[in-house]
């Protein structure tokens, strides 16, 4: 096996184990509460802006590297795995430290609330593995299999970001004060 191949190899390995342990992590501290600890109230719009912003960068993105702009591509895609770390952990510190706010909505807005709630939870977790292997992919400099992979990462990312503040906006009227 060749170098490349050998790279390949342990990026998988420390995917799989990134992509079984943080949804895992995620449902461990969920329950979590930090005692004596302010509750982190600011952080749902914090969050929730992260996710827009993430989706506009990926958007851009793509637009770059179909107009050639590799190194623009480059940066603006570590730039949106930088921002999914950061909501990350924003959004584990707000769970930690509030309960959990149930939706106030009634009739078929309630239904079209849980149907994007319960495929932004399970796309999230999806896209997990997806993201790292298509980055891992182009830092390899696997650019086919890396453009192959990306034409699904993509969509199932940009839909996870915008769902996030479509969840955000449609629960906010119900978040105590």
């Amino acid at each position: 096996m060749d170098s490349v191949g050998l790279k390949e190899k342990k990026f998988n390995r420390l995917i799989t184990v990134v992509s079984v342990l943080v949804p895992i992590v995620v449902a461990l501290l969920f329950g979590v509460k930090i005692p004596n600890v302010e509750r982190l109230g600011f952080l749902p719009p914090i969050y929730a802006s992260i996710n827009a912003l993430t989706a506009v960068l990926l958007v851009i993105a793509v637009w770059a590297i179909k107009n050639g702009k590799r190194d623009l591509h480059q940066k603006l895609m570590t730039t949106c795995i930088g921002l999914s770390l950061v909501f990350l952990v924003l959004y584990i510190l707000y769970h930690m430290t509030s309960e959990s706010t149930a939706f106030g909505g009634e009739g078929m807005v309630r239904y079209v609330y849980f149907f994007i709630l319960i495929s932004h939870i399970g796309l999230s977790i999806i896209v997990i593995p997806l993201v790292l292997k298509t980055y891992a992919r182009a830092y390899l400099g696997k650019f086919e299999s890396h453009m192959k992979l990306a034409r699904i990462t993509f969509p199932i990312w940009l839909y996870v970001a915008i769902s996030g503040v479509v969840v955000y906006l449609m629960i906010s009227p119900y978040y105590a004060s």
